[in-house]
């Protein structure tokens, strides 16, 4: 499967960073294909790290202006012009979609993937792995919407929150036949 992962490209504390080597390992482990931003800094270096010491492929989809930050060891690597494109071709290029722990850069990502979803633009099964609670908050918010009407379908059709890695791999390992 080609798993497209939304990350923060910072240098995180260990209560990220082990999690997300552990995520890695499944993924490389499970024969499974990065589709990542690309970089190879941070936490996005430390997922990619583990997918490949573990037997997994990388497909980097970086930006030109991150050209300089692009891993050199990707098995395949696409410049893409801007962001907006760099989001399509992350979403083109994968099965199913995982957001991780990040910033700005990966809330974006993170909500334009479900407003596709929401209007039936692509039916990828998307996971939030909430690694130390980080989601807690977000969640909370997408159930207010969903009891108060915001969402057009129920949030269990649009995003599935895990706890950890093996549950959010397990998830995508059960619905990716069901697209």
């Amino acid at each position: 499967m080609n798993i497209c992962v939304f990350l923060s490209a910072a240098d995180l504390d260990e209560r990220y960073t082990t999690p997300a080597r552990e995520f890695a390992e499944l993924l490389g482990k499970g024969g499974h294909t990065l589709v990542w931003g690309g970089s190879d800094v941070g936490l996005m270096k430390v997922v990619a790290d583990g997918v490949q010491a573990a037997g997994g492929r990388l497909v980097g989809v970086s930006v030109e202006f991150l050209r300089g930050k692009a891993r050199a060891g990707a098995d395949e690597m696409i410049v893409a012009a801007d962001l907006a494109e760099r989001k399509a071709q992350l979403l083109a290029r994968s099965d199913a979609v995982v957001i991780m722990v990040g910033g700005t850069g990966t809330l974006d990502e993170a909500t334009e993937i479900l407003e596709l979803k929401k209007h039936g633009l692509h039916a990828k099964p998307v996971v939030l792995l909430n690694t130390a609670g980080f989601y807690d908050g977000l969640r909370e918010q997408f159930l207010r919407m969903d009891a108060e009407g915001f969402l057009p379908l129920p949030l269990t059709e649009l995003v599935f929150f895990a706890e950890d890695g093996a549950g959010a791999l397990a998830y995508l390992e059960e619905t990716a036949g069901i697209r």
